[in-house]
């Protein structure tokens, strides 16, 4: 999820990035800045709890982390705003892996 940036909405460099990695481009609500919170507070999560949570040799072994760490991120983390659940846990389909 990123704000409405033009280097969001109009790069076709970032659209096959995200695609190539088998996710959607999803944007915030325009005028809503509840939602940017939202986006901005992953990114600080990112920053505290992968990218500088240890000190990585060079950017290869950073990002051969960041897999790990969305794993983790996503379906074992507790989340407060979940009521301590991973966001796995809102899929509809989700069968409790």
């Amino acid at each position: 999820m990123t704000d409405n940036a033009l280097a969001y909405r109009r790069s076709h460099a970032f659209r096959t990035a995200v695609t190539d990695i088998g996710g959607h481009q999803r944007f915030t609500r325009a005028y809503r800045p509840q939602t940017n919170g939202k986006a901005e507070r992953f990114n600080r999560t990112l920053a505290e709890e992968w990218a500088y949570a240890q000190p990585f040799t060079n950017s290869h072994e950073r990002t051969a982390a960041l897999p790990g760490f969305l794993h983790n991120y996503n379906h074992h983390r507790a989340h407060s705003a979940l009521n301590g659940q991973p966001p796995i846990t809102r899929l509809n389909n989700f069968a409790g892996h």
